[in-house]
């Protein structure tokens, strides 16, 4: 596919766009927005973690709003079943009263999906999204549906200490291409939410973009360019986080248990395209790389009980990958 010029200027101004409108309804939060259409446009999903109230939810509504988007949202709980988030099949009776199964398709039919509180459902709940989220298939019996494209799940959890949730399974974890920290908004930010949303009216917001216009952007992203050096970097900042790996910080080899899977790197490299092509570029540069690693790996990679006990990060470690000389 041949990119011209024109095409990512009009990428950009679409975005522009994109980010205006949003910012009528979501006051401050610039760069968890940045980094949600980040992960949109390259097919990605994302997990939002924050406590509750910081517009998580609203987030997401204002998405669908601007992209023309079909929407649907799962409040997790303890006692929700797989059953409640792909569907079931359900018997159906004719005029003659022969019954026949029919499917009944559930709210992860749409194509953003919002999985409130995720961690507040059992670990067999949250693996029936795990299907839609990586292939973008529904398996019910011995049927698979097809998901419409584009299709995105974003999750909100809240922090992990809060009471009544479960830890996210390392399988499920892996699936969302970015974690997203949301955090508590400034004075401020503070005053701007209270006045859009004590103001009565509802926010207008203007569809800017739709589905063809999403589909035919990611395939653009893809073939944005990126050089040898700057795909090697982005494989050896992977490698750096397994301790095992002989040119891993030393931070890495003290406190790491497991470094982060291949689709880091993946998520990485797509990630950094778009970002790229964000900033108005053509190509792809290290910097792209850095402003990325952080959502894309602070979930993907996991301490030892050491480094638990010291009260390490994850943002502590990818910041010492990143300041080691590794270009």
């Amino acid at each position: 596919m041949h990119i011209e010029e024109s095409d990512i200027r009009d990428i950009v101004g679409k975005i522009t766009d994109l980010e205006n409108e949003i910012g009528k309804a979501i006051i401050g939060q610039k760069d968890i927005v940045r980094q949600v259409l980040i992960a949109m446009f390259t097919g990605g999903n994302v997990l939002l973690e924050g406590v509750p109230g910081l517009g998580k939810t609203q987030l997401v509504k204002t998405l669908g709003r601007v992209m023309n988007l079909s929407f649907s949202r799962i409040q997790f709980t303890p006692d929700l079943m797989p059953a409640d988030v792909v569907g079931t099949n359900i018997i159906v009776k004719d005029d003659r009263g022969s019954g026949s199964f029919q499917f009944q398709r559930g709210p992860v039919f749409t194509n953003l999906l919002l999985a409130d509180e995720i961690n507040r459902a059992t670990p067999k709940t949250q693996s029936a999204l795990l299907e839609a989220m990586q292939e973008h298939t529904v398996t019910v019996g011995r049927t698979t549906y097809e998901l419409e494209e584009p299709y995105m799940v974003l999750a909100t959890q809240n922090p992990l200490e809060m009471e009544g949730t479960y830890p996210l399974p390392e399988a499920q974890l892996d699936r969302f291409m970015f974690k997203l920290l949301v955090k508590f908004p400034s004075l401020e930010e503070l005053k701007g939410i209270i006045a859009v949303s004590m103001g009565g009216a509802d926010t207008e917001l203007s569809p800017i973009i739709g589905k063809e216009d999403i589909l035919k952007m990611r395939s653009i992203f893809k073939e944005i360019p990126i050089s040898s050096a700057v795909e090697e970097y982005a494989l050896k900042v992977i490698l750096a986080t397994h301790p095992e790996n002989e040119e891993a910080p030393p931070l890495t080899k003290k406190y790491v248990r497991f470094g982060a899977s291949p689709r880091g790197a993946q998520a990485l490299i797509a990630a950094a395209k778009v970002r790229a092509v964000m900033e108005g570029r053509y190509n792809t540069a290290f910097e792209d790389i850095q402003y990325v690693a952080y959502p894309a790996l602070r979930h993907r990679f996991f301490l030892n009980f050491e480094g638990m006990a010291e009260g390490l990060t994850t943002e502590k470690l990818i910041s010492e990958i990143l300041q080691s000389n590794l270009k």
